[in-house]
């Protein structure tokens, strides 16, 4: 994957970005609720499945290598490998989905919604299996603590992120015509 050095740039501010949101945590449990996943939709909704997952491969890399960028400045590998490390690389297959069915959709309310919905969903299952798996859980124990108790936070996630995408889109769509 060659990107260019605009889109280099992009992709480490909506890093930084991620990282940020990262911080703003609330603690549920055996997973915090952050607005990690806010930031990967905004991400890979207006970045695509490309330079979005880059942004987020790079958010990754950042907190391997021990920078506190992960939920409550959290980082290492401990993390990746601890309980909710799961969510962590489900964020990868989330901007992939979320990227590449934004791309190939108009964008609009509904479909932004429903996109943003069904990446958080899949980060959801990666982090539940991997919970599950990590903390020892019955799988019910496992849906019951790392799945249902996000539902409704995701989808005011995906509620919030929609306008800023659609109304994003349209003016940056007009930016691109002048250019």
């Amino acid at each position: 994957m060659k990107l260019t050095l605009r889109e280099q740039l992009i992709s480490g501010l909506f890093a930084a970005l991620i990282a940020v949101a990262s911080q703003i945590v609330i603690p549920l449990g055996l997973v915090p609720f952050s607005l990690q996943t806010l930031m990967i939709g905004l991400t890979a909704s207006l970045l695509g499945r490309r330079v979005g997952t880059w942004s987020i491969i790079i958010y990754l890399l950042l907190g391997l290598i021990g920078l506190p960028v992960f939920a409550g400045g959290a980082s290492g590998f401990g993390v990746l490998f601890g309980p909710t490390g799961g969510y962590l690389i489900g964020f990868i297959f989330a901007s992939l989905v979320i990227g590449t069915l934004q791309n190939q959709t108009s964008t609009n309310y509904l479909s932004t919604f429903s996109i943003n919905l069904l990446g958080f969903m899949v980060a959801l299952v990666f982090g539940t299996a991997w919970l599950t798996f990590a903390a020892n859980l019955t799988i019910p124990q496992g849906i019951a603590s790392g799945f249902v108790p996000f539902i409704l936070p995701e989808a005011a996630k995906a509620t919030i992120i929609t306008p800023i995408v659609v109304i994003m889109k349209k003016r940056l769509g007009k930016l691109e015509a002048i250019k």
